[in-house]
């Protein structure tokens, strides 16, 4: 899909910084070999709209025989989303599921009442000097949606909307924005979108949604004459006509909001909910490695390991 005239900016770019209401700079952490830079959920605000959780993971190198193995774990309550620039993913989970996922894809399990799943490289992306890139979020589910039926879905590159506009690349991964809208299945009202931008390109935030922000991969924007370097990302105020210009090195964005969930949810390790029971539930049954008969399953093909609960 080509020129779409809502990705033209209807707003001037010089606006009332204040629109801005909530800066977040993420803390960063080595996971063996690879950097993750976690910007939800932060002090100053748990979600923006329904997502919960927001890694950077990378940009990392690995040498010949290197690479990411993320052991089974589980998850409750949530969708989890990965999406690429650069690297694989081979997704394995407790519904039999054995997925690659590429750059411009998008892998989407819903965990529901509970499942497990993996993340390792490939054993021949191993056999190479091989890099990794991406982002990876939790979407918290509507309390109607905790306890259903776990799912995954995957998209390829070319099903998933691609809009194009006078220096600005787009592509909407999950929800609506710009006109376009995901064939991903979600349960709430949301947008999750990949742009990339030239120098000095202009691009507003999507309007039609209630709760909105951005976070800067690569490059810098500046709003309202202030400048916002690569690992920010900035929450706005609903209702405010935003938008966002790339500096002179261009910028790739993540822009990401929707609808607000009805209250707050309690996070423990891999577990998100709206009641502290479901989450003391949950780490019981991970603890007593019932995986035959339990509400917790190990990947086929990957149930020789699995992460250990934290103590406390």
């Amino acid at each position: 899909m080509s020129w779409n005239p809502t990705l033209e900016p209807a707003c001037p770019e010089d606006g009332a910084l204040d629109a801005i209401e909530t800066l977040i700079i993420p803390r960063s952490r080595d996971l063996g070999g690879f950097e993750v830079r976690r910007a939800l959920p932060a002090p100053a605000r748990q979600m923006v709209g329904p997502f919960i959780f927001f890694d950077q993971v990378g940009p990392a190198e690995f040498i010949t025989g290197k690479g990411v193995d993320i052991r089974p774990h589980p998850h409750i309550g949530l969708s989890t989303v990965t999406y690429l620039y650069r690297g694989e993913f081979q997704h394995r989970d407790s519904l039999g599921t054995n997925q690659m996922i590429l750059p411009g894809e998008v892998n989407w399990m819903t965990a529901g009442r509970g499942v497990t799943h993996s993340e390792r490289t490939s054993a021949l992306t191993r056999q190479r000097p091989h890099d990794l890139f991406g982002i990876q979020t939790w979407v918290a589910l509507p309390e109607a949606m905790e306890d259903a039926t776990p799912a995954f879905e995957h998209r390829e590159r070319g099903a998933l909307p691609f809009l194009e506009a006078e220096g600005k690349q787009v592509r909407v991964i999950l929800g609506s924005a710009y006109g376009a809208r995901s064939p991903v299945e979600i349960f709430s009202d949301m947008f999750y979108v990949d742009a990339i931008l030239e120098p000095g390109a202009t691009i507003p935030l999507p309007d039609n949604h209630e709760d909105r922000g951005v976070y800067v991969v690569q490059g810098s924007v500046t709003i309202a004459g202030q400048s916002f370097a690569s690992g920010r990302m900035m929450v706005f105020r609903p209702g405010d006509r935003v938008a966002l210009k790339a500096g002179p090195e261009g910028a790739r964005l993540m822009l990401l909001g929707g609808e607000t969930l009805n209250g707050p949810r309690y996070i423990w390790w891999n577990f998100v909910a709206s009641s502290r029971e479901k989450i003391e539930e949950a780490k019981a049954a991970w603890r007593r490695q019932d995986w035959g008969t339990g509400p917790f399953h190990l990947p086929p093909g990957d149930d020789n390991e699995f992460a250990i609960a934290p103590e406390n």
